[in-house]
């Protein structure tokens, strides 16, 4: 089978495109120039592209470089700048893998006549009732099964995950017994055009107005000030600056236009259900109990879909027990067991 493997410059995916050669397969690597700006947290400096060329020239496959910049700018940094601005928590990492890695990449592997596209990521695919799904990885710790869920059926039978049946441990002694110059190099972080010397205040700043606001608790008291309504999150516990006293408090609402955010306690942040819009099912829509994640690693609640069909954009999703309020913008991922189902993003 002729392999097409995304080379991120990481161990993972060094170990994949090792994985595949060992198998038999007939492989080549591109790494994707997706941010042209600064980067020093993985996966987009010019030392990662190095990375990659050099495991793919110890590997003895071909190296490409597509340049899917201007996408990546178009479909993942200026909507996470444009939710930032109205309240919504976004997650590039989804929106790159909807965008650029399992839509662009693809079709460039179709043109060039590859049979499918592999990558690093610690997640699996299987067979449930017939539809080829997004499964969790091996390795729960380091499962990405989450940040994957927009590959639906049948792009997910185009796709390979060599390393998601293995342990971040065994990847990296995978990588040290081949002498893969990635095998001790630390993971990359999500937000691959934010600088850890510049931040996410400063990035948005130069790109978007960023307005300060006052806190004010549940009676409508102001308890403190923020510099940038834009950069508070529901559920935000920290770096707000209040007063003294009253316990606990936690951001329970956000409300732009006003420059201004609410507080109390963690109480008042629970919820019976969760909406969501942009819905997409891979396969039929689940009428039982089901599994829910709203964060990359977070923890994972039941619940039961409520009020929608297959061809419906949004769903309610009604937790078995009052859970935290989900951040509008959050993706929120259903799943049967370890396999992902669907998903969407949550409303106000």
């Amino acid at each position: 089978m002729r392999v097409l493997v995304a080379l991120s410059g990481g161990v993972d995916s060094s170990v994949a495109a090792a994985e595949l050669r060992r198998a038999g397969h007939e492989v080549e690597a591109v790494t994707l120039r997706l941010w042209g700006g600064p980067s020093d947290s993985g996966c987009c400096s010019v030392s990662d592209v190095e990375d990659a060329r050099r495991v793919a020239a110890q590997l003895g496959v071909e190296h490409h470089v597509f340049d899917f910049s201007d996408r990546f700018t178009e479909r993942v940094v200026e909507p996470y700048v444009a939710d930032h601005a109205v309240g919504r928590t976004p997650n590039p990492c989804v929106e790159c893998n909807r965008h650029l890695k399992f839509d662009a990449l693809l079709d460039r592997a179709d043109v060039l006549g590859f049979d499918t596209v592999a990558t690093g990521h610690h997640a699996r695919i299987v067979d449930r009732a017939g539809v080829a799904s997004v499964a969790r990885g091996a390795d729960a710790a380091k499962d990405q099964s989450y940040v994957l869920h927009p590959l639906l059926d049948p792009d997910t039978r185009r796709v390979l995950f060599p390393v998601g049946g293995m342990t971040k441990r065994r990847v990296r002694e995978v990588a040290r017994s081949l002498g893969l110059r990635t095998a001790d190099k630390p993971d990359s972080q999500d937000v691959c055009f934010i600088t850890a010397s510049e931040g996410r205040a400063a990035f948005l700043s130069s790109r978007a107005a960023l307005h300060p606001g006052e806190v004010v608790d549940t009676d409508g008291r102001v308890v403190g000030r923020t510099e940038a309504v834009e950069l508070v999150t529901i559920g935000q516990r920290r770096g707000l600056s209040l007063a003294g006293g009253g316990g606990r408090r936690y951001v329970l609402d956000v409300d732009v236009p006003a420059r201004r955010v609410v507080v109390g306690p963690p109480e008042r942040l629970r919820r019976d259900h969760v909406r969501i819009s942009e819905v997409a099912w891979n396969g039929p829509v689940p009428t039982g109990p089901v599994l829910v994640q709203v964060s990359a690693h977070g923890v994972v609640r039941p619940a039961t879909v409520e009020g929608t069909d297959p061809g419906a954009s949004t769903a309610v999703l009604r937790w078995d027990e009052p859970s935290p309020r989900v951040a509008p913008g959050q993706s929120v991922v259903v799943y049967d067991g370890d396999v992902v189902v669907g998903g969407g993003v949550a409303l106000p």
